[in-house]
């Protein structure tokens, strides 16, 4: 069984599962193998997922191959007898599925007694106190250890452009670090506006919930602007990663 060689997108190159299921014979696997190799797919890894009723179930990696060669592949599997091919997936799109970062609760909610200690009544006694001494607010919320990743997806990368939702995985990247390698906690904020003035009104006006911020693929010159601004308008750190970050990492190399 051959099929037609369809080479991979040099643009589009990436790594995808195919999850092949096919009858407990010899040389079925083989022969699903011999297939892809002939139709120029590179098999990374082979693992078995199940056994069961005189069929097996693997996953293949293949290596480098665009999506659509991906789904030539699989069609051509479909072709072989006793070969199923069932899922095609982009590993790239599976860990980004849902998104990757998550808020999770730091103290219990298991019992009305919690909840009246996290809320209502017993949060009333923390918001009185933070009226007197916002000093506290270190403290007693989040704010303590809190950054905003913020950015108008403006020079997202090496891409441009693309507006504030393209920037989204980025900044929840950013996110990702922040709790991985320092535990802090860092949440993303793409803002919906490329206006200077906009843009710093913005993050003035949600600065109470952070203890920093954290400016991100804001295209020049305007992130040059945002930044001073900022600085002079709150009393918390305003960090540029594409200008403090490159500065760090050049003195330090």
């Amino acid at each position: 069984m051959a099929f037609a060689h369809s080479d991979p997108d040099p643009d589009e190159k990436r790594t995808h599962h195919i999850v092949v299921e096919l009858q407990t014979r010899n040389g079925r696997l083989s022969s699903a193998l011999a297939a892809l190799e002939q139709a120029g797919a590179a098999v990374e890894a082979i693992e078995l997922l199940e056994a069961t009723g005189g069929r097996r179930s693997y996953r293949l990696s293949l290596a480098s191959v665009s999506p659509l060669h991906a789904d030539t592949l699989r069609q051509g599997l479909r072709d072989l007898p006793g070969v199923t091919a069932l899922v095609l997936s982009d590993p790239v799109l599976a860990v980004h599925a849902g998104g990757k970062i998550r808020v999770e609760a730091n103290a219990p909610v298991e019992t009305p007694a919690d909840l009246s200690l996290v809320y209502t009544p017993g949060v009333a006694r923390i918001c009185t106190l933070l009226a007197d001494d916002p000093e506290r607010g270190a403290d007693l919320t989040i704010k303590g250890n809190a950054v905003a990743v913020v950015s108008d997806g403006s020079a997202i990368l090496g891409l441009g452009n693309l507006g504030p939702l393209a920037a989204l995985p980025v900044m929840e990247g950013k996110a990702m670090i922040f709790k991985r390698f320092a535990d802090i906690n860092a949440f993303p904020l793409c803002l919906n506006t490329q206006d200077t003035d906009e843009i710093i009104r913005t993050v003035a006006a949600v600065a109470p919930v952070f203890g920093g911020i954290n400016l991100e693929d804001i295209a020049a010159p305007r992130c040059f602007e945002v930044e001073e601004r900022l600085q002079e308008m709150l009393d918390i750190p305003v960090f540029h990663d594409d200008q403090h970050g490159t500065a760090i990492v050049t003195a330090a190399a």
